[in-house]
């Protein structure tokens, strides 16, 4: 069989036909809508508690003048842009709150892997705009990238509120004394070993946060106007 044919074998005599292709590709489809559905609804039963208290210490932070920093590296990039933008731009449902992806100035990041390292990218952004009350949000499906620990250690040293996204088993972020103790840390672990699967909950989860630090800070309003 040539390459084309291997390729598009239902174009072909003898190989399965378009019909039956496009049943094993809807087949498929249903098999992933389905696990990440379960995936989706594990992670809220194991974290829908520790969701609402991240957000509520978020909401805290952005009443203080704090703002967000997110970051990741590859797909986690993607997704930290995205986190960074639906918290400054949410449209009309929400108030838009300061936040900044650190990964979307192309030439800080290859300034600082040019001249120190990669593994600095984020942390000495985040020692040069980082004060106590900011929130650093990082993202990863391993949990093992060493400039997203390096991030992370520098916001617990700035005082900051740390929170991170991770896939499998936490990886090295699991194991940073900040995230295994009680405190204001937060980190969220989605149970899968496959990178497509933990970045699609993992935007679950991060819109999730978005939406109740945005309820937290629209029922503190009456509050503050009954004072």
């Amino acid at each position: 069989m040539t390459g084309m044919q291997q390729l598009y074998p239902f174009l072909y005599a003898g190989g399965p036909g378009l019909d039956d292709l496009m049943a094993g590709v809807r087949r498929s489809t249903a098999e992933k809508a389905a696990d990440i559905a379960r995936l989706r609804e594990t992670v809220l039963e194991e974290y829908g508690e520790a969701l609402a208290i991240c957000a509520a210490r978020m909401a805290d932070a952005f009443r203080s003048g704090g703002r967000l920093f997110t970051f990741g590296n590859g797909g986690s990039s993607t997704d930290a842009q995205d986190v960074a933008a639906l918290f400054l731009n949410p449209g009309d449902a929400g108030r838009p709150l300061p936040a900044l992806a650190l990964t979307t100035d192309v030439a800080v990041v290859t300034a600082l892997s040019n001249d120190i390292g990669f593994e600095v990218v984020f942390a000495r952004q985040l020692a040069a705009f980082g004060r106590p009350g900011d929130i650093a949000l990082a993202l990863s499906t391993s949990g093992n990238s060493d400039n997203l620990i390096a991030a992370l250690r520098e916001a617990g040293r700035r005082g900051m509120l740390t929170v991170g996204l991770a896939g499998y088993t936490g990886g090295q972020m699991a194991e940073e004394p900040a995230f295994s103790a009680a405190g204001r840390h937060h980190l969220f672990v989605v149970p899968s070993s496959s990178v497509h699967r933990i970045q699609e909950a993992q935007t679950t989860i991060y819109h999730a946060l978005w939406e109740l630090t945005q309820r937290e800070l629209t029922h503190a309003e009456p509050d503050r106007e009954a004072r």
